[in-house]
C-alpha cells in the first residue's frame, strides 16, 4: 500500500499529465514512415541505403578482425602490401589504394611496424622515399584471415544470384567512377 502523501501526489501528476499516449502513439507511426525515407527523393533514399549497407558489412568485417588485434584499416594495408610483393610501396602509394582515407598513415603504419606486421626503409637512391613491406609475420597473419574474410563475404553475398552480383558491382563501379564534382 502507498503512503497517503505519495497517493495524493500521484492524483495531482494525473490530473497534470493524463495517460493519454495517443500523442506518443502518432509520433511513433510518423517516425516509422520516416525511417523508411518514403518522401526522399530517390538518390537520398540510395545514399542512405549504401551508408547503412557500407556500416553493417564493415561491422562484421571489424568484428572478424577484432581477434587478430587488427582493424579493417590494418587490413587494408596489409593486403595492398601483399600485393607489392616484395618492392614494397612508399607511404603516399599505400593512400592512394587504401578503401577509406586514413588521414594519418604514419602514424598507422607506426603501429602495424611495432607489432611486426610492416617494415619501413628509406630508400638509398632516394633519401625522401620511404619504402613500406609487409614482414613475414604479416604475410602468415593475412594468409589466416584469407579463409574467414572470404567466407563472411559468402554470407554477406551468398543468397544474390552470380549475375545480380556482377550487375550490382558494375552500378556501383559506374557511381564510384564519376569521381567527384
Amino acid at each position: 500500500m502507498q503512503p497517503l502523501g505519495l497517493r495524493g501526489s500521484l492524483g495531482t501528476l494525473r490530473q497534470l499529465f493524463p495517460l493519454d499516449i495517443s500523442r506518443h502513439n502518432n509520433y511513433r507511426i510518423s517516425m516509422s514512415r520516416r525511417a523508411g525515407h518514403a518522401g526522399l527523393p530517390s538518390e537520398d533514399r540510395m545514399f542512405i541505403s549504401l551508408q547503412k549497407i557500407a556500416d553493417a558489412l564493415g561491422l562484421e568485417v571489424e568484428q572478424l578482425l577484432k581477434p587478430h588485434g587488427l582493424t579493417g584499416t590494418q587490413y587494408n594495408v596489409l593486403r595492398i602490401l601483399r600485393g607489392a610483393e616484395s618492392e614494397g610501396l612508399p607511404c603516399s602509394a599505400i593512400g592512394e589504394r587504401m578503401i577509406s582515407h586514413d588521414p594519418d598513415m604514419t602514424r598507422l603504419l607506426d603501429r602495424m611496424e611495432k607489432r611486426g606486421l610492416i617494415s619501413r626503409a628509406r630508400q638509398t637512391d632516394d633519401r625522401r622515399v620511404v619504402k613500406t613491406r609487409i614482414t613475414s609475420a604479416g604475410l602468415s597473419l593475412l594468409k589466416s584471415l584469407d579463409q574467414p574474410v572470404r567466407e563472411l563475404h559468402k554470407r554477406q553475398f551468398g543468397h544474390l544470384p552470380a549475375a545480380r552480383l556482377k550487375t550490382l558491382a558494375e552500378l556501383l563501379e559506374e557511381v564510384r567512377a564519376r569521381g567527384p564534382e
